[in-house]
């Protein structure tokens, strides 16, 4: 509601009302006239008289534009005193308000609000709960030390109260007070004991805050609630679904052993001397048995999963550290898809989820693999997300995806952003020196970077080429010689430094630069920047070491000018060099020594991730996004080496009963118990004959064995107790047998996103719990089952199973983690993107320093074709299926040799073990680069490899063999004519010049015919570059289309002409030397171009 104006439309009162309006209107227009300020004084006194006015509607209005001014952001505290009157106003809605109005302001006007403290304790004990909850923060938020006694009362007395939102506000208020008198602890602890039992979803995020912030050491505290807060979690808002989420990840840590290695059992000697020889058999047989996850452990993570699902960022990152810091490393992949859903969300929420992703890819690179188009960076980016997903491709990268991700990079270089222009450079150097077989690729790439217009460009090239040198200390003298040449052009300092740094540590190897270089910087020491002085320094100093004929006078002078310079540093740099290099009474014992010193060996650079160090801290912590622990971080323990007793959690449900149930009656369900629990729990509670009590406890002992039966039936831990009193009676075996049939049935429509594993599947054990626990665990039989936990249950148990077979299909289309876009792409992730434009970098692959201008100059493809063809079917394969799919680029592995990339596909339930390639058949003269053999591909699992072969310029198959840790399978890769080639630029009269020199024998052609419209320009191009790999030469005349290539292994020139002739006819003409390839590719281009 504006503060300007107002509507009444009350009937009563109305008059009244606007005749206070006009009064306030009349004592604040006389005061207009004298200025702008002085009507400042009285703007609120319209809303005074109104606070006072004795009608409840004027009251009303008022109170209704005082928060919407709160709303606002406007200053209302002036009114503080007018409003406090009305605390003890008998309107509800009039309550309510002034209650809102205290809440923000009685921590600034606290004397005030101690006048009314009274009255606040009257409403702790008013009828109506919002009043009661509204009352105890306004208490919280009188920050008096004089009140904590009466706020400690107040909040034990509303931590019993019946309403679940006092309740909730107790908690809130617990973490006040706490702040204002630490001392109080002890008793806050008490409260926030009893408030840790509640069983409303409400309170829990609230207490967990509590808990957080008095007593987060205090883990025995959350023992007992801990199945509770599991099975609780789905239900609660999501804030405090991160809270509790956080804090159970830090229990689990203290409380279970690890997941990540098989044996955890270390030895203790000291220990093993006071025990028993029974005792220490014992020990040594458990130690020896392989690693089962704890039921409760299995609990956390299995109720968690639905989480992932959340709309809200903060939930599914808090799912997404909790998976990361306890689950086995086997099912911590499921997250990666729901962390690049989050990269659709604001760029804030972008940001914290890729800083996140950064940490997580530099461990486990596979997570993320087939999500890689996901970090390409978009033109809209901010910079600090492009550099975030510049470190996640360089994380990522490996041999199958760098020749895609160079591509990349280099369309990087010339964004107009300078700082991100800088930081791909950075990453291109870092992919160097990860993967060795494109280092001089990458290099031969940054040198042409050199000649760029862009000055930060060079700077950053210059320091890049320095490092990536200074890690492969064998011949660059030419690559030296081309940087000293741009000492004259480049202007950046520190490339500058580098360059002089550079020829500093290799005058021996430019003996006749190098003092050339020094004669230029003497003649402009005075105007460099300090930093170049230094170096300058450093290099007069090595040269007169190593070539004091020429360079002493040099040096000598230089040392002169850096005496008198106005920087401290160089004076002091100056007359430390000019004691040790230039030999003199008063030199000590290092001037011997000053070679060794000066040209000593230096460690090469590590060019590392900024993130390498962040992974100690908790992800998705504010400590972890700024890589400092902040105040009130709480740091993650190492998993213990034996776990403590898991009894603790076992919860006395005679207790529980007694709180729930009136004396003389036993309820067969708590009322919490009812509204969660599935049909099948109700049958299963009214066919025992057993008390609650009995058979829960029977259940905690079951519990605490953790048998692998309980392991097996984890996906109806909620439905079925494992307890030995419930299996010894026969009622209860034949139940179970049924539970069996209907998990069978389950299993049957289970989608194939749950879990991605059978094994994973039959691993997932939660045990069974206490009275909440094996009543709330809602999304124990689907995991994805939350949506439709509140509709109505049957009577029946068929009707109950048939429903949740139901109501798994409909789950199933619904969830947002199986939307279509993020399904992994079935194509080979390294696909580069069609219709590349020619590039500054010319393609960094391919590069060399030669200043010759050769017509024969690779381009990028103008198209690559997504065709992929078999290479072993799955059938044959039994259960590993293999595509191969040609990329057009350049391979890695050697110049004459074509780029072949494989994508296996594991399409059984087992894992495949060992694939690797076995004996090769192959022609006279064919060769071949394999990838490097695979260890394991899980069930379900896919990863593209990338190969060279060179086929000799011929169509001849290779044949071998691909084969696993159990068989061998025989296959061949056949190249279509077209992808022997590499497309070439060339001007049209350098066309001209070597087809003609290419006539007679070299010259294949044929007439094609086909209606007009298939010789439009557009339809020639897409025809032919479909076929073959070729480059578009410009052409003058607009029937005449030219097509250039080269052959991979020879390097002959493949000219391809197409002229459009009258009527409906044009000629195809192919001149190359390799007669038989022209041939061929005719034969397979007039077909193409004739059809329509």
């Amino acid at each position: 509601m504006s503060s300007n104006s107002f509507a009444y439309t009350e009937q009563s009162g109305g008059g009244e009302t606007a005749e206070l309006g006009q009064e306030a209107t009349s004592t604040i227009s006389p005061s207009g006239a004298f200025g702008l300020f002085s009507s400042d004084l009285k703007k609120n006194e319209d809303l005074k008289q109104m606070l006072e006015s004795n009608k409840d509607s004027a009251k009303l209005d008022a109170m209704k534009r005082i928060v919407g001014m709160i709303a606002k952001g406007k200053n209302a505290s002036e009114l503080f005193p007018a409003v406090v009157k009305n605390v003890a106003s008998k309107n509800i809605e009039i309550k309510k308000l002034v209650y809102v109005y205290l809440v923000r302001y009685a921590e600034e006007q606290q004397d005030l609000a101690l006048l009314s403290i009274s009255t606040f304790q009257r409403a702790l004990k008013d009828p109506n709960q919002l009043i009661r909850a509204s009352a105890l923060r306004v208490l919280s938020s009188i920050r008096v030390p004089i009140i904590v006694p009466i706020m400690m009362l107040a909040i034990k007395e509303a931590s019993a109260d019946l309403s679940p939102y006092v309740r909730k506000n107790a908690a809130h208020a617990i973490q006040k007070l706490y702040s204002l008198d630490p001392e109080q602890k002890e008793m806050l602890i008490e409260v926030i004991e009893k408030l840790l039992k509640d069983k409303s979803t409400l309170v829990a995020g609230s207490v967990v805050m509590a808990f957080e912030e008095v007593c987060p050491d205090r883990i025995d505290l959350i023992h007992k609630n801990y199945r509770k807060l599991c099975n609780l979690l789905v239900d609660v808002e999501e804030w405090g679904q991160v809270v509790i989420i956080h804090m159970l990840t830090r229990y689990a840590r203290t409380q279970f052993v690890s997941p990540w290695k098989e044996d955890d059992g270390l030895e203790d000697n000291e220990k093993n001397f006071y025990e028993s020889d029974d005792e220490l058999k014992e020990k040594t047989e458990d130690r020896k048995k392989p690693y089962s996850m704890d039921p409760d452990h299995r609990l956390l993570i299995r109720n968690t999963k639905p989480l992932l699902q959340s709309r809200n960022a903060a939930v599914v990152m808090a799912v997404a550290q909790l998976y990361w810091h306890i689950s086995p490393k086997s099912e911590a992949g499921i997250i990666s898809k729901s962390l690049v859903r989050l990269l659709r969300s604001n760029r804030e929420v972008q940001y914290i989820v890729l800083q996140n992703i950064a940490t997580m890819s530099i461990q486990r690179k596979g997570m993320f693999e087939p999500y890689l188009k996901s970090f390409y960076v978009r033109s809209t980016d901010p910079t600090m997300i492009k550099t975030l997903k510049l470190e996640i491709l360089t994380n990522l990268a490996n041999e199958a995806n760098i020749s895609t991700l160079l591509r990349e990079f280099q369309t990087y270089v010339k964004s107009q952003d300078k700082q991100f222009a800088a930081a791909t450079i950075q990453t291109i150097g870092r992919c160097a020196t990860n993967i060795s077989e494109v280092t001089d690729t990458c290099l031969n790439g940054l040198v042409c970077l050199l000649s760029n217009r862009d000055e930060i460009v060079v700077a950053e090239s210059v320091v890049v080429i320095k490092k990536l040198l200074q890690m492969q200390p064998v011949q660059h003298g030419e690559i030296i010689k081309h940087m000293a040449k741009l000492l004259d052009s480049i202007t950046v300092p520190v490339a500058r430094a580098s360059i002089l740094w550079l020829i500093g540590e290799n005058c021996e190897r430019v003996p006749k630069i190098a003092p050339d270089v020094l004669r230029k910087m003497a003649k402009s020491f005075t105007s460099e920047d300090d930093l170049v002085k230094l170096q300058i320094l450093n290099l007069g100093a090595k040269l007169y070491l190593t070539n004091s004929k020429q360079t002493k006078l040099l040096t000598q002078y230089i040392l002169n000018l850096g005496k008198y310079d106005q920087n401290y540093d160089i004076r002091d740099r100056t007359r430390f060099i000019r004691q040790l290099i230039v030999p003199n009474e008063k030199s000590g014992a290092l001037s011997k020594y000053a070679k060794k010193i000066f040209l000593a060996q230096k460690p090469a650079p590590l060019l590392e991730s900024p993130f390498k160090d962040r992974d100690h801290f908790q992800l998705g912590t504010l400590s972890h996004t700024l890589n400092i622990k902040a105040s009130g971080y709480l740091e993650l323990s190492n998993w213990p080496e034996v776990a403590p007793d898991p009894s603790v959690r076992n919860v006395e449900v005679i207790e529980l009963a007694k709180e729930w149930t009136p004396t003389g009656k036993a309820k067969k369900e708590n009322p919490a118990k009812k509204f969660y629990s599935e049909s099948e729990e109700e049958e299963e509670s009214s066919d025992s004959s057993s008390s609650d009590s009995e058979s829960e406890s029977g259940s905690e002992s079951g519990e605490g064995g953790g048998s692998e039966e309980e392991e097996d039936s984890s996906e109806d831990s909620s439905e079925g107790s494992s307890s030995e009193e419930e299996s010894e009676s026969g009622d209860e075996s034949e139940a179970e047998n049924k539970r069996m049939a209907t998990r069978n049935s389950k299993n049957k429509g289970k989608s194939d996103t749950e879990d991605g594993k059978k094994k994973n599947e039959k691993s997932k054990t939660s045990g069974s719990s206490d009275a909440d626990s094996s009543s709330i665990e809602s999304s124990s039989d689907s995991e994805s089952e939350s949506e439709s936990e509140y509709e109505s249950r049957k009577t029946t148990k068929e009707i109950g199973k048939q429903m949740k077979q139901d109501r798994n299909l409909l789950t199933k289309d619904v969830s947002l983690l199986d939307l279509d876009d993020f399904n992994p792409i079935s194509t080979p992730v390294v696909l580069p993107t069609p219709a590349l434009s020619p590039s500054l970098i010319a393609d960094l692959e391919g590069l060399n320093l030669s200043t010759s201008s050769s017509v024969i100059s690779v381009g990028t493809p103008v198209f690559v074709p997504g065709k992929t063809h078999v290479l072993l079917h799955r059938m044959s394969g039994k259960g590993l299926a293999a595509n191969y799919f040609f990329p057009r680029q350049p391979c890695i592995f050697g110049d004459k040799m074509v780029s072949v990339q494989i994508t296996l596909n594991n399409t059984s339930d087992r894992k495949i073990e060992n694939i690797h390639i076995g004996e090769k058949k192959l022609p006279v003269g064919m060769q071949m680069h394999v990838f490097h053999p695979i260890d394991s591909l899980e069930p379900e699992g896919s990863i593209t490899v990338s190969m060279g072969i060179d086929f000799c310029d011929s169509t001849q198959t290779a044949s071998f063999q691909l084969c696993t840790k159990d068989d061998c399978f025989n296959v061949t890769i056949q190249p279509p004519i077209g992808e022997l080639l590499l497309p070439v630029t060339m001007s049209e009269k350098d066309f001209k010049k070597e087809q003609g020199m290419l006539t007679g024998m070299n010259e294949t052609s044929a007439v094609i015919i086909a209606a007009p419209q298939n010789f439009t320009p557009s339809m020639v191009l897409q025809k032919v570059v479909d076929v073959a790999n070729v480059g578009v030469v410009p052409s003058g005349q607009d029937n005449i289309h030219r097509f250039a290539a080269k052959t991979v292994h020879s390097g002959s020139l493949m000219l391809v002409t197409v002229e459009l002739k009258e009527g409906s006819t044009a000629q195809l003409i192919i001149n190359t030397e390799k007669t038989v390839i022209g041939s061929v590719l005719l034969r397979e281009l007039k077909p193409v171009l004739s059809q329509g």
